[in-house]
């Protein structure tokens, strides 16, 4: 069996590495050029538990609105939350602008490059610590995601399922990081899971991995990495309140910094509870339920949130939120959204 090199894996990124906006490509570091440390860290922020698909277009628009650390440390939390709407984990861009402003405020907008400092910035935890002194400072520092999870496990035919795996996987991942080129090759390795070692049907034939890896010679490859059973998420059920003024003002609330959609834009509503939701309207009027529920998964549960909506009049004091006379449902989480659509389709079919 053929040795098992991290110079094989840096030729083929050298040939196929992926163009992403945050990125430097292989041959421009070999010239010299040095990756924006704020790129990187932005990036990888948006992509914890987002795909890379789904962040491009958040990243463009972040970076064209706040092009270095010190705007986006001077940005409203308001603005930022609504431009994060849709990208989901809302606790991210909370810390996202905590550890922008102690970079800009304590470390004069520069990031430090040791891997401890960066752990003890705001929403830096080990990964992203070691993603970011890896491709923005080149430190060998090992990053471990899901895409080098699965290459690991494979290329060692590691059998224990994870997460009870991680730390085997983290030790076997640490002994291939080179002294050299380590940002390029924390970056070959999760391309090469995202674009050939891939969960299902893996292309083995053009992978440069191909002759050392102990799962494709024992053809198991797409059985790893093995899970453990998860258990079934819970259902949980509320009361969202959507109510009109006739000038257009909608009645909205800013949710508890703390907790799920912390400081995002959001529908007065009841309590998300496995229990029968206790009807809880922020004011009095003529509240009628729209006949169909908004169904959204968050990462520990289902939830399933029934809508009344109601035409409000100019005089009336909610006892919570407050009307929004420029409402802009684009500045809606996703759950909140679709309960926004939903509730416009069926005040549109009830005038209809």
């Amino acid at each position: 069996m053929r040795e098992l090199r991290p110079n094989d894996l840096l030729e083929w990124y050298d040939a196929h590495a992926r163009v992403l906006p945050w990125r430097i490509s292989p041959g421009d570091r070999k010239a010299g050029v040095r990756p924006d440390p704020y790129r990187v860290w932005l990036s990888e922020i948006m992509l914890q538990q987002t795909t890379v698909a789904a962040v491009q277009a958040y990243f463009l628009k972040f970076t064209k609105l706040w092009p270095r650390i010190e705007d986006l440390a001077a940005a409203e939390d308001a603005a930022v939350m609504a431009e994060w709407a849709g990208l989901g984990y809302y606790a991210r861009a909370r810390n996202l602008l905590k550890c922008a402003r102690v970079v800009a405020d304590d470390y004069g907008g520069v990031f430090p490059k040791d891997r401890e400092a960066l752990l003890a910035l705001p929403g830096i935890g080990p990964y992203t610590a070691a993603a970011l002194a890896s491709i923005a400072f080149d430190q060998p520092e090992t990053v471990l995601d899901g895409n080098v999870e699965r290459v690991m496990s494979r290329l060692f035919l590691v059998e224990t399922p994870l997460p009870k795996a991680k730390p085997e996987l983290m030790e076997l991942a640490a002994g291939l990081t080179p002294d050299l080129r380590a940002g390029d090759y924390a970056q070959a390795v999760m391309d090469l899971g995202a674009t050939i070692c891939t969960p299902k049907s893996p292309a083995c034939g053009i992978c440069p991995w191909r002759e050392p890896c102990r799962a494709r010679a024992e053809g198991c490859q797409a059985e790893l990495p093995k899970k453990a059973r998860k258990k079934p998420k819970p259902v949980r059920s509320g009361i969202a309140y959507l109510g009109r003024r006739a000038d257009g003002a909608w009645l909205v609330e800013t949710r508890p910094e703390r907790g799920l959609l912390g400081g995002m834009l959001g529908w007065p509503g009841s309590e998300w509870s496995e229990d029968a939701p206790v009807e809880s309207p922020p004011v009095d009027a003529a509240w009628r339920d729209v006949g169909g529920e908004v169904r959204h998964t968050f990462t520990h549960f289902h939830l399933r949130l029934s809508l009344r909506v109601a035409e409000l009049g100019s005089d009336v004091a909610p006892l919570r939120g407050h009307f929004d006379i420029a409402f802009d449902p684009n500045a809606l989480p996703t759950v909140m959204r679709k309960a926004y659509d939903l509730a416009i389709d069926q005040m549109a079919m009830r005038a209809g």
